[in-house]
């Protein structure tokens, strides 16, 4: 099984395309879920946050304060690193747990639904294939600005705090152009998906977990053998 790295930008569609894939019977795992996730109270990254940080980060319910937390590590380097490096670890298992449910059901590939893949890099390494949901500037800014009724300065604001699409494109294995029609990007979709599954790059792997498992096995059944007295 391989990883795929998805991502977008805001109002660029990514949400719909995973849709998509979902209907097409793929595995998806969103990191922001698994983000939020392991920040609730009882986890360690939870604890070590309120350690950190102080007190003054939880809601009355004893939930993080997601705003109150990003107000803290605003513009605040030292900070933000400080954040990621209590999350960032207990994403990873996280998300090495939910990949490792859908290699043992069978999945030839899983995406890894990651707003900002391409701006930490973090999680790069673990990608086989990344792709990106594109639209040109224009239509992402008229798409924004209807969408949550904005106006053009408060559009541009929001699309220029994000690195820019096309950036994002030139640095993609592949490119899901979401400009046009809907039942366009619909295709485009449907046809990375077949690419992805005609693809055999899920084998090595998959071969090798089965291998060890059989050694294991073999090597279960002589300990046995050498072990328990015969009848």
């Amino acid at each position: 099984m391989f990883l795929v790295g998805l991502t977008g930008g805001i109002a660029s569609g990514k949400s719909s395309v995973i849709q998509v894939f979902q209907q097409l019977g793929c595995a998806v795992i969103d990191v922001d879920v698994i983000a939020r996730h392991v920040v609730q109270p009882g986890y360690p990254a939870h604890r070590r946050i309120v350690e950190a940080f102080g007190t003054e980060v939880l809601l009355e319910n004893g939930d993080i304060d997601r705003k109150v937390l990003g107000d803290l590590i605003f513009n605040q380097p030292d900070r933000r690193q400080l954040l990621n490096s209590i999350t960032h670890p207990e994403i990873r298992k996280e998300m090495m747990k939910e990949t490792f449910k859908y290699f043992l059901r069978g999945y030839r590939y899983v995406i890894l639904d990651i707003p900002l893949l391409f701006e930490t890099k973090k999680l790069l390494k673990y990608m086989k294939h990344t792709v990106v949901v594109y639209c040109d500037r224009d239509t992402q800014l008229a798409r924004l600005m209807k969408r949550n009724n904005l106006n053009r300065e408060d559009a541009e604001a929001r699309i220029n705090a994000q690195l820019p699409l096309k950036d994002k494109a030139r640095m993609a294995n592949h490119v899901l152009d979401n400009s046009g029609e809907w039942s366009l990007t619909r295709r485009q979709v449907i046809l990375l998906h077949a690419k992805l599954e005609r693809s055999m790059e899920y084998l090595p792997l998959r071969l090798g977990f089965l291998t060890g498992l059989a050694g294991i096995a073999s090597l279960l059944y002589l300990l046995t053998r050498y072990l328990l007295p015969s009848p």
